[in-house]
């Protein structure tokens, strides 16, 4: 997304950690759980645990999550989290991005739907306020007042389904089922495995007010498992579904449609993984609300994309078949070799938040997605919508920057399986970026207003400098400013960013600052022994072969002009507005053929897929992934 300011992208935010120096201390918050536990003789695990799994028991200095759930229950009080532009009707962006069409812009393609009536799911808190007697405003902001509010939910639910008030943890499965605000028996389902997962295991956790919360494990807990029947939900409509059986998903198509004067929509059809192989999972959010994406992935003449996540409970939808090529990432090379996720999101507040129930559910798709087609499970295969890089120079200022800096990287990975831990000593030639998400909280501006300070939250991003101090400028990107202007600290501008899980190859090390190349230049960014914003890290790096003084850098590996048959135009295989210099060196992600899959009509018996002999070296070249031709470089061990 380009910056047009407050509607662009949902913020990850985290209250200010505990004072520096200063060990957190078990406190008022475990207390604040027993003491409501107590008062609606809800069992005191059941409570920690649906509130781990809405919050991870943080209250977000007040913050709505992106669904307008508040506080450490997630209790939802959504009536002004309406956004009306979602993410890919935003700036210059053509999500198909394939120039043997013509462009689609998401803001002109189909038109944005009227919101439904809320549902219930995103209105606990007006419920809570009746059966607690407490105000609104309270459940919003007092901890201890929105856990007594969920405390009061889930015994309510508990006496509606005719259940008593069990000092059982595993008599309380329908009650919490129900808490999920499912409006389907498989996500209500999967939603309380969740919860009983994480009584069974238990949890310590440091929240982002600087208390120890724990949960004692409680591993022979037997839940009963069916009291889901008598919720009364409907039964969701999975034929046809390629999901993991850990989460609840449904089908809900996009439509294949032909609309006149050689148009068509909302996607491609294709034969993946014979046509082509899948290499790239693709991480965006949808800047609008569930009702809303699921109306305009339906349109054939918006875009599309494979799955849609939903934040209050993780369900899933899934649009396109998997073989075939959705319009969501704006480059095409990258669209023929990926699967794309929105995750439900939009702005009701500068820092609004995700839930942990959609993270986990998020990460079991894609270890499903990487298992089945052989995905490498880091941050050049598992990329965010601000990572793809624009096809062409002309396209670079264009392209969007969802998730953006407040997605927890290091979190998701987490739950992936695959954490960014250090692979190497401190003096390592190759670094993954990995600041500690809640403690760093660097300035961003423009989350409301242009040049307006966003509030302080964590983030798993580091800006980037042209010299070792904090006052110097940022780094420059030519691409995102011709003009060479400085980058800014704007929420959108990825021009001076590292993210984290990010590797790059270390440039020079002075003092507490790390140099790493970036964009063809040295980018500083503070990395003090005490506080490290990176860990040592192994991987493949590459640099202009012997002889060449610099080469180009590519968007897209599109094979070269010999490899076309007849009938099939020749694509431009044209650089980007960046050089790789003599000495410099990039991580490689991996090996890549130059491909192009010609699809330009609805009618599929002209569509080919293009392989050349040239091959490609993806490269984390800046904040975006790029490419460079295999016969430019040197690949060497970092």
């Amino acid at each position: 997304m380009v910056a047009s300011v407050a509607l662009l992208l949902p913020l990850v935010s985290a209250a200010p950690p505990a004072t520096a120096g200063r060990p957190p201390a078990r406190g008022s918050l475990q207390d604040d759980f027993a003491a409501a536990a107590a008062e609606y003789g809800v069992p005191r695990s059941v409570l920690l645990a649906v509130s781990y799994l809405q919050s991870r028991w943080d209250g977000h200095g007040g913050a709505p999550s992106v669904t307008g759930g508040y506080g450490p229950m997630h209790l939802t009080d959504a009536r002004a989290a309406l956004a009306s532009a979602p993410h890919h009707s935003h700036g210059a962006e053509d999500p198909r991005g394939d120039a043997s069409r013509p462009v689609r812009h998401g803001a002109d393609a189909g038109a944005v739907p009227a919101p439904s009536v809320l549902p219930e799911r995103l209105r606990t808190l007006e419920r809570a306020a009746r059966l607690t007697g407490l105000a609104p405003e309270r459940l919003r902001t007092g901890t201890a007042a929105n856990i007594r509010g969920g405390a009061a939910l889930l015994a309510a639910a508990q006496r509606e389904l005719g259940h008593p008030a069990s000092a059982d943890p595993g008599d309380w499965y329908g009650a919490v089922a129900r808490y999920s605000g499912a409006d389907d028996t498989a996500t209500a389902t999967t939603y309380a495995n969740d919860v009983y997962d994480v009584i069974r295991a238990g949890e310590r956790r440091v929240t982002d007010s600087g208390q120890v919360v724990v949960l004692p494990a409680d591993p022979d807990v037997v839940p009963d498992r069916g009291q889901v029947a008598g919720l009364g939900l409907r039964a969701p409509a999975p034929e046809g579904t390629e999901c993991p059986r850990t989460v609840a998903c449904e089908w809900i198509p996009a439509p294949y449609e032909e609309f006149g004067e050689g148009d068509y929509g909302n996607h491609d059809k294709a034969e993946r993984p014979a046509s082509q192989g899948i290499d790239y999972i693709v991480i965006h959010d949808t800047e609008a609300t569930w009702d809303v994406t699921l109306k305009l992935v339906q349109d054939p003449r918006y875009v599309s994309w494979h799955y849609s996540l939903r934040s209050s409970d993780g369900h899933i939808a899934q649009h396109v078949p998997l073989k075939d090529v959705g319009w969501h990432a704006g480059n095409w090379y990258v669209n023929a070799r990926s699967v794309g996720l929105e995750h439900e999101g939009f702005l009701v507040a500068p820092d609004a938040w995700y839930t942990e129930a959609m993270y986990r559910t998020s990460a079991r798709l894609v270890r499903y997605l990487a298992k089945r087609y052989g995905v490498p499970l880091d941050r050049q295969h598992v990329l965010g919508h601000d990572n793809v890089p624009g096809p062409t120079a002309g396209t670079v200022r264009g392209m969007h920057t969802d998730p953006g800096p407040y997605w927890d990287w290091a979190h998701y990975f987490a739950l992936l399986g695959r954490p960014f831990t250090p692979a190497a000593g401190p003096r390592a030639d190759v670094v993954t970026i990995r600041p500690r998400y809640a403690a760093h909280q660097p300035l961003y501006t423009g989350c409301a207003k242009p040049a307006e300070a966003c509030p302080p939250h964590g983030s798993g991003a580091v800006r980037l400098h042209t010299r070792p101090d904090e006052n110097a400028p940022l780094v420059r990107d030519v691409g995102l400013r011709p003009g060479g202007e400085d980058s800014t600290t704007g929420v959108n501008d990825t021009g001076a960013r590292a993210s984290t899980g990010q590797k790059y190859a270390v440039a020079e090390r002075r003092g507490g600052w790390t140099a790493i190349w970036y964009l063809g230049q040295k980018a500083w960014f503070a990395d003090p022994r005490t506080r490290p914003a990176a860990v040592g890290s192994r991987g493949r790096v590459l640099t202009p072969r012997e002889g060449l003084a610099e080469i180009p850098v590519y968007g897209r590996a599109y094979p070269e002009a010999s490899a076309y048959p007849a009938g099939v135009p020749v694509q431009a295989v044209t650089p980007l507005p960046y050089r790789l210099s003599a000495g410099q060196r990039y991580v490689v992600g991996g090996r890549v053929p130059g491909e192009y899959y010609y699809a330009p009509s609805f009618d599929t018996s002209g569509h080919r897929v293009v392989r050349g002999r040239e091959a490609y070296y993806e490269i984390q070249f800046g904040h975006r992934v790029a490419f460079v031709k295999e016969a430019d470089v040197t690949v060497s061990p970092g």
